[in-house]
């Protein structure tokens, strides 16, 4: 178990500074790729994803890490994650960006997390079963996709370092604006911490190498996976409830090193304070939890498990997942941002 809380933790507590720091929530990176026509985030993103797939693919090559392929619903990827897209515009965040913005101070992000984690926990274990196998039964098939195509992982590979690198450099070369910025108030490593700003590009670095390494850290415990975040909220809601201390698994102290993470950083860059919501607000969080708890566990994952992790090792889940997540957020941003706009 101290293996556990350890490893998880501090994956956890990285991952959470890190996101709090560089602000990175793929909600808005999806949401921008649509009104503003700004894809900074998801080709940040796009390296995240190809730096873990580099490393991870290497790692199952040497047999480090064993086979992480399992079947899951075609139906359930398409419907879950369409519906996840619309419940993360709704509550204002992805499943890290909700965790992080919690740990920020956030009280709507409380709200949607509170939701999210225990529709996510009625859809795996509670009443909404039913609901959830509904979907999870039909179109079942195995996420190997180069094995269903019969094609080297390698190429795949290949072709995914080939794009990132050609709209990363084409973007790198355009004539950057100059921002004006305000005066440094610390310096050396508590200005690099806690101050300064850092390039999305770089955050896609850091969160890529982060999911790499949590790949062998949880496979230290016999977990056979990388980050993901939906299945250890359900069990963290479930084992409050319940006190089962089978619930406690590595994914648990992953997401509760997030929440503490981001916290850190929050509170030492002085970014930290309580936030209330209007009722609107609050409403917007609650149905937007219970769209991501639902979306997610029907899809089997969520902008991490799914978007990031299962990409990287090109699981037919994660490619199906992602386009449809990010067309579910241009929908919701298109009815709540843009059509009011237009009357």
């Amino acid at each position: 178990m101290l293996t556990t809380i350890f490893s998880g933790g501090l994956i956890g507590l990285i991952f959470g500074f890190i996101l709090q720091r560089t602000r990175f929530c793929l909600t808005g990176g999806f949401r921008d790729m649509y009104i503003a026509r700004n894809n900074t985030l998801f080709y940040a993103f796009l390296i995240a994803i190809t730096v873990e797939s580099i490393g991870v693919l290497s790692l199952i090559k040497l047999g480090i890490i064993g086979n992480p392929y399992e079947e899951f619903s075609v139906l359930g990827a398409i419907v879950g994650s369409y519906l996840f897209g619309i419940g993360i515009v709704l509550a204002g965040g992805c499943a890290t960006g909700t965790w992080y913005r919690a740990g920020e101070g956030l009280l709507g992000s409380w709200v949607a997390l509170f939701f999210y984690m225990t529709s996510a926990a009625a859809m795996k274990s509670g009443f909404l079963v039913p609901l959830n196998q509904l979907i999870a039964k039909r179109w079942v098939i195995n996420d190997d996709l180069a094995g269903q195509l019969g094609i080297p992982v390698w190429y795949f590979l290949v072709f995914l370092v080939a794009i990132t690198s050609f709209v990363v450099i084409r973007e790198l070369r355009k004539p950057r604006r100059q921002i004006a910025s305000l005066p440094s108030k610390y310096k050396g490593v508590r200005h690099y911490l806690f101050e300064k700003t850092y390039h999305k590009y770089f955050a896609g670095l850091l969160i890529g190498l982060v999911a790499l390494i949590a790949w062998p850290a949880s496979q230290l415990t016999g977990r056979v996976g990388g980050l993901g975040i939906t299945t250890p909220s359900a069990h963290l809601i479930s084992y409050i409830i319940t006190g089962d201390s089978k619930q406690l698994g590595w994914g648990v102290f992953l997401v509760l090193g997030i929440f503490l993470g981001s916290f850190l950083a929050a509170n030492s860059s002085r970014e930290f304070r309580w936030r209330l919501p209007d009722l609107a607000t609050i409403g917007k969080s609650t149905l937007g939890g219970i769209f991501m708890g639902i979306g997610a566990s029907w899809a089997g994952g969520c902008t991490i498990g799914n978007g990031l992790t299962a990409t990287a090792i090109f699981s037919s889940k994660g490619w199906i997942a992602l386009p449809v997540t990010i067309l579910g957020v241009w929908t919701a941003s298109y009815i709540i941002f843009v059509k009011p706009n237009k009357n």
